[in-house]
């Protein structure tokens, strides 16, 4: 069975709460005030049983103006609406308003309940009849069944019932989504319960035992129990009237406005992407940073709202805009909301999220206006390659693509799988599948090449760059599964090698001009000549007379060559001597199975201590030698 909601909507005392109780025995009076005042101040809950067997929930809103934002809350979720107007007054002030909300909420179905006809005569009752027919023109209620009804006499009724009836049949199942949410309209604690919430559950299911979140405060708790229409069930689905009971969740933590959902499933932001269309009603020209009051489910969150594409807005223009909101708000693509002007408060425009969590965009910015413009008639593709390619190397997860696309995890796995195999996108975290559009992976390949090719040009005799130093001159929050991502493709691609800690252009090769071969030259012979006791760098390069940083790019560069061993305190020796002295010394372990220092200073033909100690440690740190105590031993393996 379709789950299905049903809605009223009119001016003040025009006897929605009257008709409510007629047709469904159940009075939404449920405040002391709304008894004394007798209006409707708070949201009220029903439900109907119709012929066909078709279950509707009700909820009733108030007419006030003073209570236009609690009617937003319960207009939320709505799939039909009975707009209420009395015979005897006709179209009022907020029967225009709430016209005007149920339209920017996307409502769609819904019928004219005309009211009070037992306090009217024929003539009246023609009179507001045609005044309905001039209000309705042009509105998704322009060919609604108008039913003239009594709530005193029961006149009309069944007419009303059959009416809703065939309605519900006209109202399509809604669509699947695999996230559940549900936006708080009531808080309250119950003796032997605990904190009991209810709300229109807008999308997927909630069951018994499961886990959920309160945001934006991020607030986790487990479902005790599940009520629909007073009837204790396991599960609840979109377009039921909910009410859950939580366990160990203080009624405190938690307002109306808030909204339940899946651990981590929501993410709370203080701007938002929207479709705007400013109501012809404004009156004057709506100027860019207009301070204004937002409406969603059942929040009203105060903000400022940002023309993308404009300095001020005529009434009745359409246009993109970004909200930039004073407290965050936890929505998803495709949701409607409502502004109101700031002081005086009234209704003044709304329409749909575009993206719920995005950048601050800069106005006047032509491909974000375009690509926003785009997103409600885009295809799952382009969607999600529009905010892929907006997120630049950053990338977008999974979960956030939930949220700005309204896909179905299956929906959202289908085209990830098609677009990964087209290479247009990359995924580049399975962990937390975050995923990468091509151009800006490309983008960085080339920067990347870019920067090696600089480097090869300052550094003409180091043979390449240290990986670390490369992934530094990459954007400062590049992740490093990306950067070894965009590397492996370069190597892929035969345009990088990579060599232990260093990676170069596959087409760098190092060449010395005549002067730097000369310096090579001699700074190898110095060092073959001298053994194991060579002269400190320093004096190495002032005995040849050499500029010290062109003499220390020789030296490492004859380090790469492997012909130079450094071990530390700025000591460098011949590779010929290393290598010699190393022979001995596991000739000489393995003969006697330990060495003392004064043993290993005769080998090196009477070294003095400033050169045994590192050369012992270089061994050490080769994996050649083991210090015990006082001696060398041979490490094994």
């Amino acid at each position: 069975m379709k789950q299905i909601i049903l809605g009223t909507a009119g001016h003040i005392d025009h006897g929605k709460t009257s008709l409510v109780k007629a047709i469904t025995g159940i009075d939404t009076d449920r405040l002391k005030e709304e008894k004394e005042r007798g209006i409707t101040i708070e949201l009220g809950f029903a439900h109907l049983d119709l012929p066909s067997g078709q279950q509707l929930g009700v909820v009733d809103v108030p007419g006030h103006e003073k209570f236009v934002k609690n009617m937003v809350a319960g207009a939320t979720g709505i799939d039909i609406v009975a707009m209420v107007i009395a015979a005897d007054e006709g179209v009022m002030p907020q029967t225009r308003e709430h016209m005007e909300i149920c339209t920017l909420l996307g409502v769609r179905y819904g019928l004219v309940a005309l009211t009070k006809v037992d306090l009217v005569d024929e003539e009246m009752l023609e009179l507001a009849q045609e005044d309905i027919r001039e209000f309705t023109r042009g509105s998704f209620l322009e060919n609604a069944p108008v039913i003239p009804v009594s709530a005193a006499t029961g006149q009309g009724l069944p007419e009303l019932v059959q009416a809703l009836d065939g309605l519900s049949r006209q109202v399509p199942v809604r669509p699947p989504s695999s996230l559940f949410r549900l936006p708080v309209d009531r808080v309250f604690t119950m003796k032997g319960f605990g904190t009991v919430i209810t709300g229109t559950l807008v999308s997927g299911k909630v069951q018994v035992g499961d886990s959920i979140m309160v945001y934006p405060g991020r607030i986790s708790s487990k479902v005790r129990g599940i009520q629909v229409h007073n009837h204790s069930v396991p599960a609840a689905e979109a377009g039921m009237r909910t009410a859950i009971n939580f366990q160990g969740l203080d009624k405190e933590v938690v307002n109306r406005g808030d909204v339940l959902s899946s651990p981590q499933g929501l993410k709370p932001s203080h701007m938002i992407d929207v479709q705007f269309h400013y109501l012809a009603s404004g009156g004057k020209p709506m100027k860019n940073r207009t301070r204004v009051r937002f409406h969603t489910g059942t929040s009203e969150i105060l903000g400022n709202l940002i023309l993308l594409e404009h300095d001020e807005l005529k009434p009745g223009e359409t246009t993109v805009a970004q909200l930039r909101l004073d407290a965050p708000v936890a929505i998803v693509k495709g949701d409607h909301y409502v502004v109101r002007s700031y002081s005086p408060v009234r209704t003044v425009g709304g329409g749909q999220i575009l993206n719920p969590i995005p950048p601050k965009h800069k106005r006047f910015n032509p491909g974000i206006i375009q690509g926003l413009k785009d997103i409600l008639s885009s295809g799952p593709e382009a969607l999600i390659g529009f905010h892929l390619e907006a997120s630049g190397h950053a990338g977008t997860c999974f979960a956030d693509l939930r949220l700005t696309t309204s896909l179905t995890d299956k929906q959202l796995e289908l085209a990830l799988q098609g677009m990964m195999s087209a290479r247009t996108i990359i995924q580049i975290d399975k962990e937390t599948r975050t995923f990468v559009h091509k151009k800006s992976f490309n983008t960085l390949v080339k920067a990347a090449a870019e920067h090696l090719k600089g480097y090869h040009q300052a550094f003409p005799l180091k043979s390449g760059m240290l990986k670390e130093e490369l992934k530094s001159k990459f954007p400062p929050d590049t992740d490093v599964k990306l950067f070894n991502l965009v590397l492996n493709q370069m190597i892929k691609d035969n345009v990088v090698a990579q060599e232990e800690k260093t990676v170069r252009l596959k087409s760098h090769k190092v060449s010395l001009a005549g002067d730097e071969a000369t310096l090579r030259q001699k700074m190898l012979k110095i060092y073959r000549d001298s053994g194991l006791q060579p002269p400190f760098f320093r004096d190495v390069t002032e005995s040849l007379k050499a500029e010290p940083a062109q003499a220390k790019d020789v030296l490492n560069l004859l380090i790469e060559e492997g012909q130079i061993i450094r071990t530390k305190d700025d000591l460098y020796f011949h590779a010929e001597a290393i290598a010699d002295l190393k022979l001995r010394l596991v000739k000489f372990l393995e003969q006697h199975g330990e060495m003392n220092p004064s043993q290993f200073k005769d080998m090196t033909g009477g070294a003095s201590r400033k050169f045994l100690i590192p050369l012992l440690e270089y061994f050490d740190s080769k994996n050649v030698t083991l210090r015990v105590g006082d001696v060398r031993k041979l490490r094994k393996g």
